[in-house]
């Protein structure tokens, strides 16, 4: 999953950078809330975390305009830990879900795994689809039989988003951009190396090519 993150404290965003990676997230940066609001715009990101109080436009103005411009892309902000009132003008303004600074790294990384699957409709405490189960603190995924296989940084990302719009046909432009974060090569052919990995470690059954369209992620067994 690809996420933005808005933060102008360059130490805190350089310290969550390296952690929400390390858990198998592609990471953009903003550091000021014009550019936010840009790159809120024009990439598809499954989650923002947004600092409120930024330089150049607040971090609550952000919001309020891509809640104007039917922006629905979830974002949890960031607030300091006794202002209450920010709180309240954040779910005002459409936010999502909340955090006081300060905070531990692993209490976000929770939040933003709960964001995403309740933005796809998924109730329990992991993703799962297809009969099989993901999961995201190891990295693995467990077979329908209860086996657990290990994934690579890249094949689990990609795994994730097709267990996450399971029955969508998604090109490889599309998963290229919920993948990778802004650095990425967009011309890449990547994502076929890593579709077929993915189709020796699961079986064939569960990646389907749809010819000139891109992909479809089902259950080989329905």
């Amino acid at each position: 999953m690809r996420l933005l993150l808005v933060e102008d404290d360059l130490d805190l965003a350089e310290y969550l950078i390296k952690d929400l990676s390390n858990h198998g997230f592609a990471v953009d940066h903003a550091d000021n809330g014009v550019d936010a609001e840009y790159m809120g715009d024009l990439e598809p990101y499954d989650v923002v975390i947004l600092d409120l109080g930024l330089p150049q436009r607040s971090g609550l103005d952000v919001l309020k305009h891509w809640r104007q411009k039917k922006n629905r892309v979830p974002v949890i902000i960031l607030t300091a830990r006794d202002s209450w009132n920010e709180k309240v003008d954040g779910f005002k303004a459409g936010a999502d879900d909340y955090l006081g600074k300060p905070f531990h790294a692993e209490e976000l990384i929770v939040r933003i795994q709960a964001l995403i699957r309740r933005s796809h409709d998924m109730t329990g405490e992991a993703i799962e689809s297809s009969g099989l189960t993901l999961d995201e603190d190891r990295q693995q995924v467990r077979l329908a039989d209860g086996k657990a296989l290990d994934l690579t940084g890249t094949e689990f990302r990609l795994l994730r988003c097709f267990m996450l719009h399971s029955g969508q046909i998604l090109s490889k432009t599309r998963l290229t951009e919920h993948v990778y974060d802004q650095d990425f090569d967009r011309d890449s052919n990547l994502i076929e190396v890593y579709v077929r990995r993915l189709r020796d470690k699961l079986g064939q059954g569960y990646i389907t090519t749809k010819r000139g369209q891109g992909y479809t992620f089902t259950n080989p067994e329905a």
